[in-house]
């Protein structure tokens, strides 16, 4: 299990809108604005001390040693899929180590002060999180028992078809006082199952084998980036929830024909960082720009979709498409809200 305040990258900093690239490294299209045809990027990555304007890119992440059988070393979102029953069609984690770092609380710890953890706790409120903490409710409660939320290392819960969770502890947290808080119905681990040797409590108990997202090879390669949260569902979105009922009736027929153009989509995924945002879609998806640009021609949302998403590019070959994330509350909004034009069902 990864430590409370493993070492991490530095926040990515934004480029200059004609050579942003956000998708990863070699021969990129970017939509620059104002201009009604793509502009080739090249990048080039070189190894040392590099320009602080110059533009940071996620790491592809190696899905290849995901199995079916949990493995605590692994990314949160990688993770969590053995863990995630095949009647679930959403995902939500949220890397509560990965945040402590985003917002500078890089060494908060049980030995923290309550002061210090009260203001990672209130900081998270604006921060790209898909989970406050399952624990908070109860951490008076769990100050008994000698551990608390900010022991957790990271939290998933699951939906839509089967609901539950998982959480997972750092390696310093004796699993004897989970155990007993868990025999004791503490809040939501009441009824919940404990993996003591892999710091791992959950909900329910684990699938197995290939009853688990982990044996999804189309929902393997949706996971793995670092990030402070990652939601990931195994299907497209119905026009009416990303635009509201009734709404698709309304279609002009510039619009119209957009929906038409689009490619099936089978799951997606938003993984949330300190600045940026990435979208995966699948890989070979020569709709990836129409889907980029859908919000520009759809009827409005609230949140506003560029209030949280935007100069975004995209690259068909990997189906990824990349955003500044303007506001994260706004973003995480869109996202639980489900308003997320990029994963709409075409027509």
């Amino acid at each position: 299990m990864r430590p409370a305040a493993r070492p991490g990258p530095e926040p990515p900093t934004a480029p200059p809108p004609e050579t942003e690239n956000l998708l990863g490294r070699g021969r990129l299209s970017a939509v620059s604005p104002g201009v009604r045809w793509l502009v080739p990027v090249v990048v080039l990555l070189v190894a040392g001390c590099s320009d602080p304007a110059d533009p940071v890119y996620p790491e592809e992440p190696d899905t290849a040693a995901i199995s079916t059988e949990f493995d605590p070393s692994l990314e949160p979102s990688a993770a969590a899929l053995a863990l995630v029953p095949t009647d679930a069609s959403i995902l939500a984690v949220t890397d509560f180590d990965q945040l402590r770092l985003t917002l500078g609380f890089g060494a908060l710890n049980r030995e923290s002060t309550p002061a210090e953890r009260n203001r990672f706790w209130r900081a998270m409120t604006e921060a790209a999180t898909l989970s406050t903490g399952l624990l908070r409710p109860v951490a008076d409660e769990l100050e008994t028992y000698g551990f608390g939320p900010d022991d957790v290392a990271w939290e998933a819960t699951y939906s839509d078809g089967a609901d539950g969770w998982a959480m997972a502890f750092h390696d310093d947290v004796p699993m004897a006082r989970v155990e007993r808080a868990i025999a004791d119905e503490v809040g939501p681990l009441a009824g919940a199952v404990l993996d003591a040797e892999r710091l791992v409590v959950t909900s329910a108990a684990p699938p197995e084998g290939g009853d688990s997202w982990a044996a999804l090879e189309e929902v393997v390669g949706l996971v793995g980036q670092e990030a402070n949260a990652t939601y990931v569902e195994r299907d497209c979105l119905p026009f009416d929830t990303v635009f509201g009922e009734g709404m698709e009736e309304q279609l002009a027929e510039a619009p119209r024909a957009a929906l038409a153009g689009l490619d099936p989509l089978e799951g997606f995924s938003v993984a949330l960082g300190g600045s940026l945002a990435t979208v995966r879609l699948g890989e070979n998806r020569p709709d990836a720009f129409d889907r980029l640009r859908l919000d520009e021609v759809m009827p409005a949302i609230r949140p506003e979709f560029g209030a949280a998403f935007s100069r975004g590019v995209a690259d068909p070959s990997t189906g990824r498409l990349g955003y500044d994330l303007q506001r994260p509350s706004a973003a995480v909004a869109l996202i639980t809200d489900r308003h997320l034009p990029f994963a709409v069902c075409g027509d």
